[in-house]
């Protein structure tokens, strides 16, 4: 063992032990995925508040530790030999809802979509109804800017808070600050966002609970639920067929990898039937890919994301 190794082998420790029951290592991550697939994180750390993330990146700064954000996990693949570093989920006090303004609520990162949708609706605010159609947390829905039924976060967003890996130190990003594009935005990577604020419409609650009810039983309609999935596996082009019809056209709505396989209900969504690895998962993905290039000359963009080894 080489000198390097021993000094962040120690400095890992030191890591363990201040952090004492916040840091654990091979944490099995099939239980924060969708799909209910993964290896273990190298190290998985649930900070408690900002002041102990922050506490916490200023340490790993010394380590040099990856640093790999997970979500809900609901849109992401982890590959079956795990993830090296260290792996951070937000803990619960990242899911606060509070009414800032009359029309504004503030919401922490790891609230899930849907909380946040019924929280607006008890609060007579309208436009964020599609938020209950949206698996996941908010944080991770302002990453990919979410959407559905022509709506998207950039609609609705007011600003975020955001520490940054590399100065340790929280700041707010407005709106306008944010380049917003379909399924993505260009914030960077070396962001934690802890808090979003989410602007709506005063209106009725009759009429918000008839738009959102109208919303979740198109998609209950159209989509599989209570299976092992991460939602929409490709992204759909604004000028193109959308990706469930160019993997049916092509014939790849049959294919099948191991125990994973494509959902009969809407074929964008890829399933674990039970005893699937992450490989068979993404070598499904990989085969979809290339038939579909081959035979109607389209690349399809991943909307999941895959993350380990």
């Amino acid at each position: 063992m080489d000198e390097r190794t021993k000094d962040l082998m120690s400095l890992n420790l030191e890591l363990i032990k201040k952090f004492n029951g916040k840091i654990s290592k091979n944490v099995n991550l099939s239980n924060y995925s969708w799909f209910n697939l993964g290896g273990p994180a190298e190290y998985f750390f649930k900070p408690e508040n900002k002041e102990q993330l922050i506490d916490f990146l200023k340490e790993n700064k010394k380590n040099g530790l990856k640093i790999t954000i997970l979500g809900a996990g609901s849109n992401t693949l982890i590959r079956d030999k795990g993830v090296k570093g260290v792996v951070i989920k937000l803990g619960s006090n990242f899911t606060k809802l509070k009414l800032i303004k009359s029309d504004i609520i503030e919401v922490g990162a790891a609230t899930l979509d849907r909380k946040v949708s019924n929280f607006a609706k008890e609060n007579g605010l309208g436009k964020l109804e599609f938020l209950s159609c949206i698996p996941g947390s908010i944080g991770g829905a302002v990453i990919m800017n979410s959407g559905c039924y022509d709506n998207d976060i950039s609609k609705i967003l007011v600003s975020i808070n955001v520490i940054d890996l590399e100065e340790c130190r929280e700041k707010e990003i407005k709106k306008e600050e944010i380049k917003f594009f379909y399924r993505g935005t260009n914030l960077s990577k070396e962001l934690i966002i802890t808090s979003v604020k989410l602007k709506g419409v005063k209106d009725a609650s009759e009429n918000i609970i008839k738009i959102q009810n109208e919303m979740i039983k198109k998609k209950k309609l159209s989509q599989p639920s209570q299976i092992k999935t991460c939602g929409s596996t490709f992204k759909n082009f604004s000028n193109k067929k959308k990706a469930w019809e160019l993997i049916k056209e092509t014939g790849c709505h049959k294919f099948k990898e191991g125990d994973a396989m494509i959902s009969e209900k809407h074929c964008n969504f890829f399933i674990n039937n039970g005893k699937a690895k992450s490989s068979d998962i993404e070598k499904l993905i990989n085969k979809v890919k290339k038939t579909v290039s081959d035979k109607a000359g389209v690349n399809l963009e991943l909307e999941i994301k895959i993350v380990g080894e």
